[in-house]
């Protein structure tokens, strides 16, 4: 093989040998919502204040993540981290939320405690918020690799640069899409299989909106497909299952796919 190329992989080496592995910035999260949400650890704190260190350990520990990661020689790396260390308090009110909606929404849950420790939906929320509040300071990378991995644990794919609203409900979750332009108002359900994606793929189109709008009280059931960025779901509506969507529908709307099922009788042989 030509020399050539070991010095390529080489040099590619050289330019990221400081980056951190993915590992390191997806256990720097886990810990976060870990002492969000002490009902996931197993660490224990006799008071506040060990809290409140614990916490300013975690913003040392983005800012040397940040000063690896985002190659700018000038940004205040510590004003951003104290910036995302401040909105954690909101951060946290919508996520608790989202565990209202959930527990309140779904039948088969028995308490907040069971859907902060069981449930699919509020583990990828946790992830996209972190992300979204993140991506909102201009930070780059960490707010893909933080959803991506919650997307690898819950199978739900919530681009971080998505909108979402109050009271988020993802019931079982598994194969929901959820789009970078995507805007979600509040007490929004989505079932498993949903997606909320774009009519095209166009590099061109990475500046425009592309993903549907899905308003207030919507409820979107299992595998229905919902694309482009005109496209508003308006409030109050419910679409059915395995419906497919390229344009606006008007608040208060039920769309369902009409399917046609035959019965007969099974004949046995004698």
């Amino acid at each position: 093989m030509n020399p050539s190329f070991y010095q390529l992989i080489f040099n590619k080496q050289q330019q990221t040998e400081d980056v951190p592995p993915n590992s390191v910035i997806t256990g720097w999260a886990l810990e976060l919502v870990r002492l969000l949400y002490p009902e996931l650890s197993k660490q224990f704190f006799s008071s506040a204040l060990q809290f409140e260190a614990a916490f300013e350990g975690l913003k040392d520990r983005l800012v040397n993540i940040l000063e690896s990661t985002n190659g700018c020689q000038d940004c205040d790396n510590k004003a951003k981290a104290k910036t995302f260390f401040g909105q954690l308090p909101e951060i946290y009110r919508l996520l608790n939320a989202d565990i209202t909606a959930i527990n309140e929404g779904d039948p088969a849950a028995k308490s907040e405690f069971e859907v902060i420790r069981t449930y699919p939906g509020f583990f990828a929320l946790c992830f996209y918020r972190i992300a979204h509040a993140l991506l909102l300071l201009d930070i780059p990378l960490l707010p893909r690799i933080l959803t991506e991995y919650a997307h690898s644990q819950t199978g739900i794919d919530i681009h971080p640069g998505a909108e979402i609203g109050e009271y988020m409900y993802i019931d079982h979750g598994t194969g929901t899409v959820i789009g970078e332009t995507c805007r979600i108002g509040n007490h929004v359900k989505l079932y498993q299989g949903v997606t909320l994606g774009a009519l095209s793929v166009d590099k061109t189109m990475s500046d425009i909106k592309r993903h549907p709008t899905v308003e207030d009280h919507v409820i979107i059931y299992s595998g229905a497909t919902i694309l482009g960025g005109d496209t508003t779901i308006g409030h109050h509506s419910i679409i059915g299952g395995n419906v497919w969507l390229t344009k606006s529908v008007q608040p208060y709307s039920v769309v369902y796919h009409k399917a046609e099922i035959e019965i007969t009788e099974r004949k046995l042989s004698t």
